[in-house]
């Protein structure tokens, strides 16, 4: 086993990000890449104009790739925000009025996975009003994924580049997953385990894969310590994704890396091309 019994999709919003946005897909495929996966492209828009989301669709199917996976509209990515669903006002609010055009649009494409960011803890107000506001919005999420037959990603990020964000652990983030399936009934809430940030976070990666692998719905690597591709730093990547397939994730796995100073089609020499 190893990097050629996975399926690895290219995030487009963190490689291929020296080209602007409707030129990424090509190049993805040109990397020999048959799948890909964005961040919430209109960081300043939940609710872009058509002709924007008929322009990225039309990129995506003429490169001949699929979406995998898309978030929901996050706030400044990258940036200084981190979600938008558990802050109270008008980012709250962004994020309901985005819920729907996310749905259609990764309906259109027949996208599965859906991804909605926490949100940072807002100074002077109660923790508990975030995550009550959050679980609401989850829900929301929650069964407008079901709709299109998707399901609903939660995802922890890393305490020393997130300090503010409240889901850094696997557990954090799981606990959530479990409170939306008990809510809604749908089970259609799942954890995407990024490798990345639990490493900088110190968790113990097998353990964290052994624990929670069935309630995975989705995979995302970077090394570290840098965020840069398989090999650039001291992760065991090849190793922990071999112990989820055995572990039964048979799931994608994203690409979510920094390139560097280099093109990103030059950073994917740890990776065959028969196997992307």
């Amino acid at each position: 086993m190893g990097f050629a019994d996975q399926r690895f999709n290219v995030n487009l919003s963190i490689l291929f990000t020296e080209l602007p946005l409707l030129e990424r897909p090509a190049a993805a495929a040109a990397s020999g890449f048959t799948a890909v996966e964005l961040w919430w492209p209109w960081i300043d828009s939940p609710t872009p104009d058509q002709r924007q989301l008929d322009a990225l669709k039309k990129a995506i199917e003429d490169a001949g790739v699929h979406l995998t996976g898309l978030n929901f509209y996050a706030g400044r990515l990258p940036g200084p925000d981190r979600g938008a669903l558990s802050v109270p006002g008008a980012e709250a609010e962004r994020f309901r009025a985005n819920i729907e055009v996310t749905a259609d649009f990764a309906a259109s494409l027949d996208c599965k996975a859906l991804n909605a960011l926490y949100g940072n803890r807002v100074e002077g107000v109660d923790p508990a009003e975030q995550d009550a506001l959050a679980l609401e919005n989850l829900v929301l999420a929650a069964q407008a994924a079901d709709r299109i037959g998707a399901i609903l990603l939660v995802e922890a990020l890393n305490q020393p580049e997130s300090p503010s964000y409240p889901l850094v652990s696997a557990p954090a983030a799981v606990e959530v997953v479990d409170r939306v399936n008990a809510t809604t009934g749908l089970r259609n809430a799942k954890f995407l385990m990024d490798l990345y940030h639990l490493s900088m976070n110190g968790e113990d990666l097998p353990s964290v894969i052994e624990q929670y692998a069935a309630k995975t719905g989705h995979v995302q690597i970077a090394d570290n310590p840098g965020r840069g591709a398989p090999g650039t730093g001291s992760l065991p990547l090849e190793e922990l994704l071999d112990r989820l397939r055995k572990a039964g994730y048979d799931g994608w796995v994203g690409l979510e890396y920094k390139p560097g100073d280099r093109p990103s089609a030059e950073t994917f020499e740890w990776l065959p091309r028969e196997a992307r």
